[in-house]
């Protein structure tokens, strides 16, 4: 007989606890818990995700490690959690993507985009033989203005001006909520971003280590370079 307690309960995605909790669920939540961190910001003509992706050895190359991926032209997604289970959302929101184009010749919208991904998160937490996906992910874009979404292991997403994902995402609320501003400039918004991921690190961010990546009605998806990123960071 199964022990009464989270153990009883966790066996399979689809049973309940007496509590109404399902506990791999929260065990997905955790993993993106102890993720690295990842930022979004909206500003005037645009909206940005930063990433310190906090390489420990100076073994590993950086551009080998991806937390920010291009979905289309005009959206960008940042991930924190398990990066394998990130990658295959990511690519099925470039499969849908691609068909919107196709099919109404026209570029996705970024909230259509948001909830396709978070219907199939919804689904992995429905039926037995699967596991929820282990990521959170920013989604942000631009139609017509700028747009960026935070989705949850569960598949619940919501809106934000400004939020973050992974392990400083407590610390970079509380910062973003003292210092945001709607009517930010591209550099205002930069320097925000950094700062938030400075307030978090454990030491002294590195412009190497960090992606960065804007997305605007004029130059849609722009990836800054390491010296522009450097730049900032000095």
């Amino acid at each position: 007989m199964y022990p009464i307690g989270p153990s009883a309960y966790d066996r399979a995605i689809t049973v309940f606890s007496p509590d109404g909790r399902l506990f791999q669920v929260e065990y997905a939540r955790e993993a993106v818990r102890r993720g690295t961190t990842a930022v979004g910001v909206t500003y005037t003509d645009g909206v940005l995700l930063a990433v310190d992706k906090s390489i420990g050895s100076p073994l590993i190359v950086p551009k080998s490690i991806e937390k920010i991926f291009q979905v289309d032209e005009h959206i960008g997604v940042a991930t924190s959690g398990l990066v394998a289970d990130a990658r295959r959302l990511v690519e099925d929101a470039r499969l849908k993507a691609q068909r919107s184009r196709m099919a109404y010749n026209e570029p996705i919208s970024i909230a259509t985009l948001t909830r396709e991904i978070c219907n199939l998160k919804q689904l992995y937490t429905q039926f037995g033989g699967a596991r929820p996906f282990g990521t959170s992910l920013l989604i942000a874009g631009i139609n017509d203005k700028p747009r960026l979404f935070e989705t949850d292991p569960s598949g619940a997403f919501t809106e934000y001006t400004s939020t973050a994902i992974g392990m400083g995402k407590p610390d970079v609320e509380k910062l973003f909520e003292k210092k945001y501003k709607k009517e930010m400039s591209r550099d205002d918004a930069i320097g925000l971003a950094l700062e938030s991921l400075k307030s978090v690190s454990e030491g002294k961010i590195r412009g190497e280590n960090i992606d960065i990546v804007t997305i605007d009605l004029e130059k849609k998806y722009q990836q800054l370079t390491k010296k522009e990123i450097s730049g900032f960071v000095d």
